[in-house]
């Protein structure tokens, strides 16, 4: 199995790998406002992928709460990372 490969990882790392898998998808679903195309598709649908994987062995050895805030939090630094990069600011749209 592809996740015994990974599951050496410590849980920071495997944190790194699944709040970035989030923001990809994020970023693919930014990027499908403007119109559908099969790149904003497999960014979205490999985000996920990689991110469910990262979680599924989070989940095996650390408590839930923990692994959400610490997710979110990494997820959010990305994804405003990423908003700062395209020029988007902070606003209540």
């Amino acid at each position: 199995m592809q996740t015994a490969v990974f599951a050496h990882l410590p849980a920071p790392a495997l944190i790194v790998a699944t709040a970035p898998g989030y923001a990809l998808a994020t970023v693919g679903m930014k990027l499908a406002t403007a119109g559908v195309a099969p790149f904003d598709i497999s960014l979205i649908m490999f985000g996920f992928l990689a991110a469910a994987l990262a979680e599924v062995l989070l989940l095996r050895r650390t408590g839930l709460s923990m692994i959400y805030i610490a997710i979110v939090a990494v997820e959010t630094l990305v994804v405003l990372l990423y908003a700062a990069w395209i020029g988007e600011g902070l606003d209540l749209r």
